[in-house]
């Protein structure tokens, strides 16, 4: 490998990338995988946000997996998908690493191995087709464009790059609101032309991702609006309801969130991912000599203050997401990669160190493949319900899961007259069940009601409005682990 071309062994590392993503392809969906293919599948003008259902969520991720729904819509277009966004985000991390370390030979091959160390491990929940993932080829293609537009000497190349960049971030943000990082990026560099007193270049910088960002947002507002789908409701389910489930979450949250929280703390640990942050963050060991801590800053700054910005929007993100889940780790790749590549652009000598942490991360990747990819097609629990419901329902059936697990409908075939599919909508839209309770005596009521555990209350639920109209329409006839599975006790659809 040492005589070949670099572009060779990064084209070798995506190939690797997407061999290995091969035995996970007809692997179980997970919980948001089918619910994001539940909406989809359905996405017309109807009661709710999204046809029927609620979720929040912008319009791009759910046009995602309106792709694999059309493709067959079960797991093996989904991950398909997946495998792609993988394999595309390896390849620009190894442009955002050959931006980031022009004068290192061998940087786009260790961005790309990190890029795809990193999107293929189980501890950074990295085979399931989420937000994140779905987001990292804009991430990585939008801070590519924010570097070559910042480094650009002509005014026109410099705007055509910034209104790529805009794109791509409003891309990113419209398939997970989190994946704010190119706005990060590109913030920093107007910033640093402000404190130059480059004014053009801040303007420039500043119309270029204004225009490529709302450009692609009217395309995408427009699109949803003829779906059915309003600009008022996104903002609703895309910001305002982002502050009223941290209050919700920070207010009754179970311990099993602390649990999660910590979850994915040591996971990101174990990783190597840390350690790989601090060797390009700490330029000497030698306290002694404090001025050396601003070297990098100093010789790039624009590099510097791209990663630093990226890098702690990342982490912010996934602390401020609440509820904890291991692909939120997917969001600190590109941070991630950014840290390495400036590590061997302005630290040559720490080139070994940054070998033998990826070699180790690697490791660790290679080994939880093998304990998590025998067991990704076991049945769980929820797996036997959905074969119950399967088996046991008839056509024009529906039903309801109380709360969460939206997987368990869509593999059940079983719409839902209850637009909000996941638990984290429920708490914060209808705490008192409400609406549940009304649905449940309407004359849409479900056939089939599913709920997690002996009772319909949970956290940040008041089940006691609902509780009287499941005891007196439904029936227990299946429990399977902490499943208790009820059906309509007649064909009546009066309403009482």
């Amino acid at each position: 490998m040492r005589g070949a071309p670099a572009g060779v062994v990064v084209a070798l590392v995506m190939l690797a990338t997407a061999l290995l993503r091969v035995p996970m392809l007809d692997a179980r969906l997970g919980s948001d995988e089918g619910g994001f293919l539940m909406v989809a599948g359905q996405w017309d003008p109807g009661r709710s946000l999204y046809g029927d259902y609620w979720v929040d969520r912008p319009p791009l991720i759910i046009g995602i997996f309106q792709i694999a729904d059309a493709l067959g819509g079960g797991a093996v277009a989904l991950r398909l998908l997946g495998l792609t966004c993988a394999v595309a985000s390896v390849g620009l991390a190894a442009v955002l690493g050959r931006l980031v370390a022009p004068d290192r030979r061998w940087a786009p091959v260790v961005a790309a191995a990190t890029a795809s160390v990193f999107l293929l491990s189980p501890l950074f929940g990295a085979f399931e087709v989420n937000g994140e993932l779905l987001a990292s080829p804009f991430v990585l293609g939008g801070l590519a464009a924010v570097l070559r537009a910042a480094r650009s000497g002509r005014t026109a190349t410099a705007l055509a790059w910034w209104t790529v960049a805009g794109a791509a971030g409003a891309a990113a943000a419209s398939t997970k609101q989190s994946m704010l990082d190119v706005a990060a990026a590109a913030g920093v560099v107007v910033l640093i032309h402000l404190a130059r007193r480059r004014w053009r270049a801040a303007a420039v910088a500043v119309a270029g991702f204004g225009a490529g960002a709302a450009g692609l947002l009217a395309l995408l507002l427009t699109w949803a609006r003829a779906e059915g789908t309003s600009v008022r409701g996104l903002y609703g389910a895309v910001v305002t309801f982002r502050f009223d489930a941290s209050a919700v979450i920070s207010q009754s949250a179970s311990a099993a969130t602390s649990h999660r929280a910590l979850a994915i703390t040591a996971s990101f640990l174990a990783s190597g991912a840390v350690l790989l942050l601090l060797v390009a963050a700490f330029p000497s060991l030698r306290l002694a000599r404090p001025r050396r801590w601003f070297e990098a800053a100093r010789a790039d700054p624009v590099a510097s203050g791209v990663t630093a910005a990226v890098v702690g929007w990342e982490l912010a993100a996934v602390v401020a997401g609440g509820s904890y889940w291991h692909h939120y780790l997917l969001g600190t790749v590109p941070g991630v990669v950014l840290a390495t590549a400036l590590a061997l652009q302005h630290r040559p000598r720490r080139t070994r160190w940054v070998a033998a942490v990826l070699a180790y991360s690697a490791l660790v990747t290679a080994v939880t493949l093998t304990i998590v990819v025998p067991s990704a097609s076991s049945a769980t629990s929820e797996t036997q319900v959905a074969r119950y419901l399967a088996t046991h329902s008839g056509p024009g059936d529906t039903g309801v899961v109380a709360f969460g697990a939206p997987v368990i409908l869509r593999e059940a075939g079983l719409a839902s007259p209850y637009p909000n599919l996941w638990s984290l909508p429920a708490r914060v839209r209808d705490p008192d069940l409400r609406h549940f309770a009304r649905v449940l005596r309407s004359r849409e009521r479900p056939t089939w009601v599913v709920v997690a555990g002996a009772s319909l209350g949970t956290w940040g639920i008041d089940a006691r409005r609902a509780e009287p109209a499941l005891a007196r329409r439904y029936t227990l006839v299946h429990v399977i682990g902490d499943w208790h599975v009820y059906r309509e006790n007649a064909p009546d659809r009066g309403v009482r």
